[in-house]
């Protein structure tokens, strides 16, 4: 695939800091292709207008926020517009679903807007209502009035049943487009702050709009539906929103984790029963969370509907269900990815021969072996540290020192500092602080 030298470079710093790149994760997969087909066919589904609901379960380091990402640039190819919301106990509380809807309009993204793209998507609904009704040939374009009543009227025949559940939701559009053709801005931002379900709006703000109050948890579903209206409106097929890191539920008190397990039993049903046509909902989580009694298993119907035999030769998983589990990392996928990364690094180095001669494929597979058995003999939870030490202390080495050798001046350290809670504890008693590459 071809991949620019600024998004190379993007994935090489992210590596460097021991972080999941935001894109560019085309470049970066491997051991996906089983899943490729499932994930094709459900967007496709989503685009036609039907809605999907997909948990993906693994253990620390198996590359579940790789995959919702790598997924994401799928999307974003197909016109999707994407957010990821990381659910937490203080921040965006599962069970809260005005705050779920609050973090997915601050961090909805777009393959032309990766930041902020509310306001764009909005704009563009407007000017394609506005061409939808000028195309009709019963309005003067110079007549500002009567083209800004009949797209108000058009507005509300799309929302459809939107209008009937949540008036506010037009309400604040049709103030919004009147703030800006009276040059306010300042309301305009307001209004597209209240709308994104943001808090503490002045008053002022809301009066001009005639609405109270904030989106309340039920407010949330229907503005929810608006805005997979609107996307769909204004040329985007889909909405894929990816529920990251759920298993945080299980440290939970138990009747806050127990709302949000009935959150989530919610949000399948309402994809179920067909009112969010256009959205593909990705949550996941660890498989403990899934089966363990802290998680799932608490709200029987949710288990029910989240119920996938994992019990048969995972070769013959099934990428279509409900939920679906990552093997992981092994030796050959480690070094696959690390020669991968290899390249990527050469391609945009003034010295790709010195790159590629020095952290050779034997080197990169010893590099790995070096890492996984520093923490443990355990791949699964390799793969984040090992590209951190192959970006930031061999090929950066290589790069920019002609005599650094890597077989001879670097041997291998992991301080304890440098880990995650887990990753530390997957550490064996007997693991050594430093490991000397003999190559």
């Amino acid at each position: 695939m071809s991949i620019s030298r600024q998004r190379r470079q993007d994935i090489i710093d992210a590596l460097r800091r021991g972080t999941v790149p935001q894109y560019g994760l085309d470049a970066l997969a491997v051991g996906l292709g089983h899943l490729t087909p499932a994930f094709d066919e459900e967007l496709g589904k989503v685009t036609r207008g039907g809605g999907v609901f997909k948990a993906i379960r693994g253990e620390y380091g198996s590359g579940k926020t790789f995959v919702s990402r790598w997924l994401r640039e799928r999307a974003h190819g197909l016109g999707f517009a994407c957010a990821e919301v990381q659910v937490s106990e203080t921040e965006t509380p599962l069970h809260r679903l005005e705050t779920v809807y609050r973090r997915l309009m601050e961090r909805l993204t777009t393959a032309d807007s990766p930041t902020g793209a509310f306001r764009n998507i909005i704009e563009s609904w407007f000017y394609t209502l506005e061409e939808d009704v000028l195309s009709q040939q019963t309005i003067d374009p110079d007549d500002v009035e009567a083209l800004v009543q009949a797209t108000d009227t058009l507005m509300e025949q799309r929302l459809g049943e939107v209008v009937r559940s949540a008036p506010a939701f037009s309400l604040t559009l049709r103030a919004y487009r009147q703030a800006l053709l009276e040059g306010n801005e300042e309301i305009a931002d307001g209004l597209l702050a209240w709308m994104a379900g943001q808090p503490n709006i002045a008053a002022s703000v809301k009066r001009y709009a005639r609405i109270k109050g904030d989106i309340d948890h039920f407010g949330a579903l229907s503005f929810l539906q608006g805005i997979l209206t609107i996307l769909k409106d204004s040329g985007h097929p889909g909405l894929l929103l990816v529920l990251d890191e759920v298993e945080t539920l299980q440290r939970m008190r138990g009747d806050v984790r127990d709302k949000s397990l009935n959150a989530l039993r919610q949000l399948m049903d309402e994809i179920d029963s067909g009112r969010f046509p256009g959205l593909y909902l990705v949550m996941t989580g660890t498989t403990a969370f899934f089966e363990g009694p802290m998680g799932v298993q608490r709200l029987p119907p949710l288990a029910q509907r989240l119920a996938v035999d994992f019990t048969t030769d995972a070769r013959f998983d099934n990428p279509r269900a409900v939920q679906i589990r990552l093997k992981g990392f092994d030796t050959e996928l480690l070094q696959e990815v690390g020669c991968k990364v290899r390249d990527l690094y050469a391609a945009n180095s003034d010295v790709p021969e010195r790159i590629r001669a020095k952290a050779d494929d034997t080197y990169v597979a010893n590099l790995a072996q070096a890492v996984t058995g520093d923490l443990g003999g355990k791949i699964g939870i390799a793969p984040r540290i090992f590209l951190k030490k192959l970006v930031g202390e061999v090929l950066d080495r290589i790069d920019q020192f002609e005599d650094f050798d890597p077989r001879q001046h670097y041997a291998l350290t992991i301080s304890d500092i440098e880990l995650t809670l887990v990753e530390r504890a997957a550490r064996g008693a007997e693991s050594t602080d430093d490991i000397e590459l003999d190559l």
